[in-house]
């Protein structure tokens, strides 16, 4: 399958958090509030440079582990058909 556009996966991103909240709860928690940055090529960048704006704050350093970048890419294939690089940010 071709690569998802960045809009397009916007548009689909509640159905990639729902299957991840599904499979991996944990990682789920951690990841939810990132936001959709960039994608280029087959590289997601999810964003965490607002998170700490929420109510409660959001540690980047919760978020920032290889096995959730992982179950989010396994998500973001199961819903889009597109296996993709997930790199999570804090931001410039």
């Amino acid at each position: 399958m071709d690569t998802p556009t960045l809009a397009g996966l916007k548009a689909r991103w509640n159905d990639v958090l729902d299957d991840l909240e599904a499979t991996h709860r944990t990682a789920w928690l951690a990841l939810f509030d990132g936001r959709l940055s960039s994608l280029d090529g087959d590289t997601l960048v999810l964003d965490f440079s607002d998170a700490t704006k929420l109510a409660g704050g959001h540690g980047f350093e919760r978020a920032n582990r290889p096995q959730f970048a992982e179950a989010l890419a396994d998500s973001v294939e199961r819903v889009t058909g597109s296996r993709l690089t997930v790199v999570l940010s804090a931001g410039a």
